[in-house]
């Protein structure tokens, strides 16, 4: 009964199997003291033991320890709530992984001691139950990182990606959207979903886009520009690309890339001139009292 063994030592060695782990933590470097307090350290490792000693029972019944069985759901949140309270203060990756890892070697040591078959195979088939345990658990906290960190990611990409699109009321039914960087397709397909929400919101009749921070301007680019201009249009709004350097303009000439009906200015403000002769607006600086 290999599980049973396990059992009784994690059941009977509580106290020696916790401090054990602890001392092969420390001696791995795992033991951050600039992130965790040593309650809050041994907390942690209690957590998991008490969480992997009930699993353990459960199991001793089957003499099978299955890392998909249902009797390891507790240890599976216990690991995803500490896995994430140790991350967020910094902890890596490979950190977390062999933080639950590190219990196999003293386990092993109460084993070898404790189990007494003649030809080993009782203490053989109970250290590659309790290693394949241990891994999955390992490999579980591995994956929590890995989706937490995408979820991160994706969340300041998308952060990234409305700060790199604003929509701004410059007047009266005028608004801009300046572009700086690069402007890729999916970028492209955010801009024009800003772009025209604004023009409702906004009650917008002109649109200027400003490419001035745009760092390269080729057919791809182009294409966008001019798709989203005539978006622009058929929602009744006139749209102003701004922002075309004598560079740029070359390049798209060199490209044969046709503006066709889309106004094309130098500068925002001249956009904006532009933009108050559409509306028949005039900009009256005001003479000093």
């Amino acid at each position: 009964m290999p599980v049973r063994h396990i059992h009784t030592i994690l059941d009977n060695e509580r106290d020696f199997l916790l401090k054990a782990w602890g001392s092969t933590q420390a001696e791995e470097g795992l033991i951050r003291k600039d992130l965790f307090s040593e309650r809050e350290a041994r907390a942690h490792i209690e957590l998991v033991f008490d969480a992997l000693s009930q699993g353990v029972a459960v199991s001793v019944k089957h003499d099978m320890l299955d890392p998909e069985a249902d009797c390891w759901d507790d240890l599976r949140a216990v690991l995803a709530k500490i896995t994430r309270e140790r991350t967020k203060r910094g902890v890596s990756t490979g950190e977390m992984a062999a933080f639950v890892l590190a219990l196999k070697y003293p386990l092993f040591e109460r084993l070898r001691a404790t189990v007494n078959d003649t030809n080993g195979e009782v203490l053989i088939e109970a250290i590659n139950q309790f290693t394949r345990l241990i891994d999955a658990a390992a490999l579980y906290t591995t994956e929590l990182c890995i989706s937490d960190r995408d979820k991160t990611i994706q969340r300041q990409q998308d952060e990234m990606m409305e700060l790199a699109s604003p929509v701004v009321e410059l007047w009266d039914r005028i608004v801009a959207v300046p572009l700086v960087g690069t402007l890729d397709s999916m970028r492209a397909q955010e801009v024009m979903e800003n772009t025209l929400s604004a023009i409702v919101e906004k009650k917008a009749d002109i649109v200027i886009i400003d490419i001035t921070g745009v760092v390269t301007v080729d057919t791809q680019v182009a294409q966008h520009l001019i798709r989203t201009a005539a978006a622009v249009r058929l929602m009744g709004a006139e749209a102003i690309i701004s922002g075309i350097s004598p560079r740029i303009a070359q390049t798209m000439v060199q490209l044969g890339v046709d503006t066709g009906e889309v106004r094309t200015r130098s500068s925002l403000r001249m956009a904006l001139a532009d933009a108050f002769r559409q509306l028949d607006t005039d900009v009256v600086a005001r003479k000093p009292v």
